[in-house]
């Protein structure tokens, strides 16, 4: 993929926090053959919990100094506002659509995202005119996680997670995403396999088509504690060109598991 000489611009100040602008710049959602999704799939038998307001799960997000290795920044500039901004051409397919943007794929007004990002040290502090290629491969090299929360009543978290689990399954031959004015062709819907991690856990990896340059992989876990969910969407700017998803950091999802319970 070439880069212009704003690229290096972009890189300088992504290096925080890679924008989704960058992101469709260089095509948008993927897919890939992993194995199969689920992870541990339970039905909590205490009287379910009234869901958490957005301002509590705001205050659940991982924050700077949670996860080693990784800068937190707000979703604010990267991440769809609300479901309005996206639309998947399948109904079926939209808490996977959703799932991928940081937003509830289940029915709840509750939610909460913002970005973790690997970090990539030493170049952040220099000025546009001093970044060399070799920092902007650095920057494109790194692994970028969107990270929603969304909380439920009674049994609406079971339903989220069932919902996404049934999309997988529906959606395997593809479907469209129009996000913030893109539109996106999802090629390949393919079951994941998920970390086990929280009560119930749903992992997928999606082949997205890029403007018939080939096609990039992107994977997505859904996790469930209690009646909050997380999701995660991982992305690696240098893996576009190869088609390679990106795996999903475990200390991220362990690290955001850790502060729901």
């Amino acid at each position: 993929m070439k880069r212009s000489s704003g690229a290096r611009l972009c890189a300088t100040a992504a290096l925080g926090a890679l924008s989704l602008t960058l992101l469709t710049a260089c095509s948008d959602e993927g897919s890939d053959d992993s194995k199969e999704s689920t992870g541990s799939s339970s039905s909590s038998s205490a009287p379910a919990a009234k869901a958490r307001t957005a301002a509590e799960l705001e205050k659940l997000l991982l924050a700077q100094g949670d996860v080693k290795g990784y800068k937190v920044a707000s979703a604010d500039d990267t991440l769809p506002k609300s479901k309005s901004d996206v639309k998947a051409d399948k109904a079926e397919c939209a808490p996977l659509a959703y799932a991928m943007s940081g937003l509830a794929p289940g029915e709840t007004e509750a939610n909460a995202s913002n970005t973790v990002t690997q970090d990539a040290a030493g170049t952040s502090s220099k000025a546009p005119k001093d970044v060399s290629e070799a920092d902007i491969e650095s920057a494109f090299k790194v692994d970028m996680t969107f990270v929603g929360l969304s909380s439920y009543d009674g049994d609406g978290a079971e339903k989220a997670l069932k919902a996404v689990s049934d999309g997988v399954k529906a959606c395997s031959g593809g479907f469209g995403i129009a996000a913030q004015g893109e539109k996106q062709k999802i090629t390949k819907v393919a079951e994941g396999k998920a970390s086990g991690t929280g009560d119930e856990s749903v992992a997928f990896s999606v082949g997205s088509d890029m403007d018939g340059q080939g096609t990039a992989t992107f994977n997505t876990e859904v996790v469930r504690v209690s009646n909050t969910v997380a999701t995660y969407y991982t992305v690696n700017f240098a893996n576009l060109e190869t088609g390679k998803a990106a795996e999903i950091p475990t200390a991220v999802i362990e690290g955001q598991a850790a502060k729901l319970k």
